[in-house]
């Protein structure tokens, strides 16, 4: 269902204290062609089990009737790998290829269900509106890219808007206009829309959720004004008790997860609204899905195989950018009340389960090193 080159997935298992993929001790008629089998999806299975919104997904009938995946994926769904390609695989790109599997089975599968929507023209008018404007449009080149909010989608704004003219290089230092110069797939009639999701290659970029909403809180209540006084104050009014005026530029990370949690996920803002909601996944049948971790690689990858201008290449993080790194994450969370954690992460457990992201691990032991 996504055919790719080698799986975009960054490894997490072991950083975040989940119990990770490992390879496996199998007869050899069951091997791939390096000797280590392509792990199935029911360890995605495992995760989901493990995590407080199974019973929530059960209640709303998302998992009812799931069938186990097969053993191995049909051959279509490995159609990237051409026969002249006999370079060898590196071991941390076999563990990406055996990510990528897990997450291409668990989608296979969680979308296959009935009451899952298997189009956009089944998805309720809202959901429709919401995923249309965040798809954007290449005539020239075909594709269609679902931008996500905090998952380098200025970059890619502005890769589209060089492949189109309206911009010289993709390093032009000018503040991102993210509406001008972009063609989105909302603004077409209904035929034009069809036509395009189904003869145009499709992709889009993920990130571990908690990741990108720790992301979204440092940079727009810790740098934006806009958002400090349209969404901080009103945080503030609601969650704290003190009576001192606040002009939002003081949310804790708690707040705002509070805030996310009273929050119904379709109404969100599309900074820290579920991947799933923005792009539909199961509605939209995605060729490529890259990952923030693999960024520039997957990227690359992308401009080769629509055949972009080869001077385009995806843009180098600026040096003033302060990513959000593995202990800075731990140490959000560490210091968040674990039931406030453990309540939120219903809510985007389709984004955990389907791009293959482990749950944070919030545990005494792991906050303690």
């Amino acid at each position: 269902m996504f055919p790719h080159p080698l799986a975009p997935v960054a490894v997490r298992g072991a950083e975040m204290g989940a119990p990770s993929v490992r390879r496996v001790a199998v007869p050899a008629r069951m091997r791939g062609g390096s000797g280590t089998m392509l792990v199935p999806s029911m360890l995605m299975f495992g995760v989901i089990v493990a995590s407080s919104g199974l019973l929530l997904m059960i209640e709303r009938g998302i998992l009812a009737e799931v069938k186990p995946p097969p053993l191995h994926p049909p051959h279509g769904d490995h159609a990237w790998r051409s026969s002249s390609d006999t370079r060898a695989v590196a071991p941390e790109d076999m563990d990406y290829q055996v990510l990528q599997d897990v997450r291409n089975r668990t989608i296979r599968t969680m979308c296959g269900q009935k009451n899952m929507p298997h189009s956009i023209w089944e998805l309720s008018g809202g959901q429709r509106k919401t995923v249309l404007k965040h798809i954007l449009v290449s005539d020239k080149y075909r594709f269609l890219y679902c931008y996500v909010p905090k998952v380098a989608c200025s970059n890619w704004k502005r890769i589209l808007k060089v492949l189109d003219g309206a911009l010289e290089n993709v390093n032009v230092k000018l503040k991102m206009d993210h509406k001008s110069d972009l063609v989105f797939l909302g603004d077409m009639k209904p035929d034009e829309i069809s036509y395009r999701l189904k003869h145009y290659y499709k992709f889009i970029f993920v990130r571990d959720p908690m990741e990108r909403l720790l992301s979204a809180y440092r940079n727009k209540f810790g740098e934006i004004k806009e958002y400090q006084l349209k969404y901080g104050v009103e945080i503030v009014k609601r969650y704290r008790k003190s009576t001192r005026k606040s002009t939002g530029d003081d949310v804790t990370f708690s707040e705002f997860l509070q805030y996310l949690l009273d929050e119904e996920a379709e109404r969100m803002n599309e900074h820290w609204m579920p991947i799933y909601n923005l792009c539909q996944p199961c509605a939209v049948r995605y060729d490529f899905i890259g990952s923030y971790e693999r960024l520039t690689v997957d990227a690359n990858y992308i401009l080769e195989h629509v055949q972009a201008p080869s001077f385009i290449r995806f843009p180098e993080r600026q040096s003033w950018y302060k990513p959000v790194t593995r202990e800075t994450l731990q140490y959000y969370m560490c210091n968040t009340q674990r039931g406030l954690i453990k309540e939120l992460l219903p809510k985007y457990i389709l984004d955990f389960s389907l791009f293959a992201y482990p749950l944070p691990n919030i545990t005494s032991e792991f906050c303690r090193q």
